[in-house]
């Protein structure tokens, strides 16, 4: 099998395969086309905006139509016009808050007005290219923002759910609620419960039946159901109702205050610019999630999708709608429903229009309070757990809560800029809070800093240093990522004048990197991690060195995470123990050699990581794992899976083997460990995908080439007949190589590694436990390749009866082939 696998990868015929000739220019125009997949998906999305925009419109104080002329928009102007192709656009439950204040100050045309105005606004940005600088916004403000809307937004439907009118601010309404419960309307409170025990519940039905039935969205039957019933037992509730559209309102010439308005213009720019860039980043992020799509669509263009924002909202004021921004929920809705371009988004606009157009009998069915019910929901959603335990776990809490109630007490403006002055105190805060300890042990004198060391502690710094004896050894921990000019040059002072008087300084801790100067020299903080050892006695050079000379740190360059020892005093002919045996003498040898260097890096950690992530893994030792893929690759020492997955604890379950091998279940051949590790994995953990990724230079597959029949069954000739097959896939002429996209492999092992992935991924999907999952559409399986010489990812893309491997580029996405 070895003598024919080598020369079947000098093959030119075979290679030639893998060199795609260019293909010419198509000969004529294309014919438009649009997707099944778009079009399912532009269903799904109508069905959850339709409800959606009706009630936003009511919770606004905006007539009902306006809620479907920006749906309609949103999906048709921004939809074409966008940068990102699968974001969809329309009113939006943030803005509800903004507008609702706009409407009860200035008036229903004023209102779209400013609409148009903030849709200039946000064309000028998009010119400008500032679209970036949005995302800048601490998140804790955004979701602060975000949270603050959506408790004005509950307690105000609460009112309609209850029967009643709601009232123009929070703490009226909240000043109200106790009459609002004492003349409660027993219709509307049946009608709204029933909408959100159907908006609750519709999303849990278990079982395949409920798979099936949860593809109807949860809005559409908890609206649809509740006016259903409100209908057969004749309840009598305000209703939707829609006017003629030949007496529907346009945008006027704006009246009021020029100041008012031009802060409405820019509450409306700021709101509808943030929740539509974060949410095109969310959106990205989601398409990442689905093999193949972000080839296909590309990542976001936020200056374009600013762009598109703001000629949405052009059109959308001037032809009376509501502004315009990107909807989370329908987002996600149209990614998740298989869509693989802006078609689905335009198409769900064109399904709007339609429905203003021809079903305005059945919508004014709909009972208020369903509608209110619905808004309302929504508005608790906006108030996520999540993400309070984010900002808590970042220390944010107290601007995220700062801006929430600025939100609700004052307006959306106001809040947000008390959010954004809390922030800034609070980084300042940080930056000038440290503290620096001094203490003896042992006859060494210890003086550690923790936090920024900036020019506001160079005072403290100083009366620590000089405490310092003269003639002593110091270690001076620097326990932060920052350290300025000012405190940089009383250091280095100080540790001049120190090591002038016959003292010794040990730098460690995060910022050991930066080197202080000796005496007589000129030095410069650079950027490095690690220990530096500097002294002004050159004979306590040796015993620092070896103390504290390893300079490795984990991400920044070194080699074979080791330190070369510092070298040895010359050994004298005359010395007894000679040369050969020097190694070993006195328990000195390799095995202590190693144990000194596994017990540094453990203290290393225990000083510089543990701190940083205690937190997180205190977490996950309360709630448990659950990582999000199995990731199954091969024991070689050169592939960290936490640096080329950017993952942290908890992300990843992985299974590591020699070869990255699956073998086949249910037969004598079988291997019981991988096996337990993947159905512990899918049906225990339930993770979401299964990657299984190989590398270049892989010994085992090396082994695999060069291997002879016969000869004693070593355990490693004995676990290499799991890749077998991988090598019968390579000879066999009937199937197509896998490949790398844009060039040939190196060699035979190379291509013998890619062949092995994807055979690998057969034999996975052959185990009972990853077979169900994928019928049910719970897993997906994805092939990977890493060059460990370029330090460059490949991902396995399915392209009609080729296996190729797209290169991972460092923009997130995939490159097309060459």
């Amino acid at each position: 099998m070895s003598a024919c696998a080598p020369t079947r990868a000098t093959d030119s015929s075979r290679m030639k395969r893998i060199h795609r000739p260019h293909s010419p220019p198509p000969s004529g125009p294309r014919r438009f086309r649009i997707a099944g997949a778009d079009v399912s998906a532009s269903i799904a999305v109508f069905l959850i905006a339709l409800p959606l925009s009706l009630g936003i419109a009511l919770a606004t104080g905006a007539p009902l139509q306006a809620g479907l002329v920006a749906a309609a928009v949103g999906g048709l102007v921004a939809g074409w016009l966008g940068g990102s192709p699968l974001q969809v656009s329309g009113p939006a439950a943030g803005l509800t808050v903004v507008t609702a204040d706009l409407i009860h100050r200035y008036g229903w045309r004023t209102t779209c007005a400013i609409t148009v105005l903030a849709g200039v606004v946000q064309l000028g940005l998009g010119c400008l290219r500032v679209a970036r600088t949005a995302l800048a916004v601490s998140p804790a403000i955004v979701h602060g923002m975000l949270a603050g809307i959506g408790v004005t937004i509950a307690v105000a439907q609460l009112h309609i759910v209850l029967g009643g009118t709601p009232q123009s601010s929070v703490l009226a309404n909240l000043r109200a609620l106790p009459a609002q419960l004492a003349g409660l309307d027993p219709a509307a409170v049946s009608v709204s419960a029933l909408t959100l025990a159907l908006l609750l519940l519709w999303p849990r039905i278990p079982g395949r039946v409920g798979g099936l039935l949860r593809k109807v969205p949860a809005a559409l039957v908890a609206v649809t159901g509740a006016s259903a019933v409100a209908a057969l037992a004749g309840l009598t509730l305000p209703e939707v109702d829609l006017p003629s559209w030949s007496s529907h309102a346009l945008a006027g010439l704006p009246e009021g205050p020029v100041l008012g308005i031009v802060a409405a213009v820019l509450t409306t720019t700021l709101v509808c610019s943030v929740q539509s860039l974060l949410g095109a980043v969310a959106v990205d992020k989601m398409a990442a999630g689905r093999p193949g799509l972000t080839a296909r669509v590309g990542r976001s263009n936020l200056d374009r999708e600013l762009l598109g924002q703001g000629a949405a909202n052009i059109v959308s004021g001037t032809l009376g709608g509501l502004p315009v921004a990107g909807v989370a929920v329908r987002s996600s809705a149209n990614v998740h429903a298989g869509a693989v371009s802006r078609n689905s988004t335009m198409l769900h606009g064109v399904l709007v229009v339609i429905a203003a157009l021809l079903m305005v009998p059945v919508l004014e069915l709909i009972p208020l309070a369903s509608l209110a019910a619905l808004v309302m929901s929504v508005g608790i959603q906006m108030v996520s757990l999540h993400h309070i335990r984010t900002v808590t776990r970042h220390r944010e809490v107290l601007v995220y809560a700062v801006t929430t109630l600025g939100v609700v007490l004052l307006g959306v403006l106001e809040g947000v800029v008390l959010g954004i002055a809390v922030a800034v105190a609070v980084a300042l805060h940080r930056l000038a809070r440290t503290r620096i300890t001094h203490e003896e042990q042992e006859g060494v004198h210890h003086v550690h800093v923790r936090g920024q060391l900036t020019f506001l502690a160079v005072p403290r710094l100083s009366r620590a240093l000089h405490l310092v004896p003269h003639g002593t050894h110091v270690v001076v921990e620097l326990d932060g990522s920052f350290m300025d000019h000012a405190a940089y040059e009383a250091l280095q002072d100080w540790q001049k004048t120190h090591t002038a008087q016959g003292g010794s300084v040990e730098l460690t801790g995060r910022r050991a990197g930066v080197r202080i100067a000796e005496p007589g020299e000129t030095a410069e903080p650079h950027a490095g991690s690690g220990t530096s050892t500097d002294s002004a006695d050159p004979a306590s050079a040796p015993a620092a060195a070896t103390a504290a000379g390893c300079r490795c740190s984990p991400w920044t360059p070194w080699r074979n995470h080791q330190c070369e020892d510092p070298p040895s005093a010359p050994r004298s002919d005359a010395d007894p123990r000679g040369s050969e045996d020097s190694g070993t003498a006195d328990g000195a040898g390799p095995s202590r050699t190693s144990g000194h260097e596994l017990a540094r890096g453990i203290s290393a950690f225990q000083r510089n990581t543990a701190p940083l992530v205690r937190g997180e893994l205190a977490r996950l030792a309360r709630e448990g794992q659950t990582p999000s893929q199995l990731f199954l690759t091969c024991a070689d020492s050169r592939l960290v899976t936490s640096m080329i997955t950017s993952s942290g604890p908890g992300d990843l379950f992985v299974v590591r083997n020699v070869g990255n091998l699956v073998p086949l279940p249910g037969q004598e051949s079988g291997d019981d460990s991988v096996a337990a590790a993947i159905e512990y994995a899918v049906d225990v953990l339930r993770v979401r995908s299964i990657t299984v990724c190989g590398h270049s230079g892989c010994g085992a597959m090396q082994a695999l080439l060069n291997s002879e029949p016969g000869g004693a069954q070593t355990p490693l000739k004995r676990w290499l007949r799991h890749g077998l097959p991988s090598l019968e896939r390579m000879a066999d002429d009937s199937r197509p190589w896998a490949r790398l996209a844009g060039r040939a492999p190196a060699d035979a092992v190379e291509q013998l590694c890619l062949t092995n992935v994807v055979q690998q991924l057969e034999h996975l999907r052959t185990h009972e436990s990853v077979a169900r999952a994928l019928r049910e559409r719970t897993l997906e399986l994805h092939g990977m390749y890493f060059h460990v010489g370029e330090a460059q990812a490949y991902l396995l893309t399915e392209a009609s009866s080729t296996e190729v491997f797209d290169q991972v580029t460092d923009a997130d996405g995939l490159r097309s082939p060459a």
